[in-house]
Parts: structure tokens; sequence; C-alpha cells
């Protein structure tokens, strides 16, 4: 989950935050649903990600 949020730029959707990790996307799917659960990401665009602090 901690390479998954420091490639996590505004907008980046699970496809890309992959392929810039590395890691295979069921893997960032899972992450991501870790993080929305503890309210660390948000969605301004569906299928977009974004960190809540921003």
């Amino acid at each position: 989950m901690n390479k998954v949020q420091q490639v996590m730029a505004e907008g980046m959707g699970t496809v890309h935050v992959a392929e810039l990790t590395g890691l295979d996307r069921k893997a960032v799917d899972k992450a991501f649903a870790a993080l929305k659960k503890e309210a660390a990401i948000v969605s301004p665009v569906r299928c977009k990600w974004q960190p809540a602090d921003q």
C-alpha cells in the first residue's frame, strides 16, 4: 500500500499506478480499496483517485 501512495498523483487510476509501481493490477485494486476504507484517498472523478489531503 505504501508503494501505491508514493507514486499516486492527482487523478491517477489503478492501471497507471500499476504500471508505475510494477505491481499487479489486482494488488493495486486491493491497496486502493484499503486506502479508500481508511479515507486516505478520494475519487473526485470516476475511476480516478487522489490522496485525501489534497
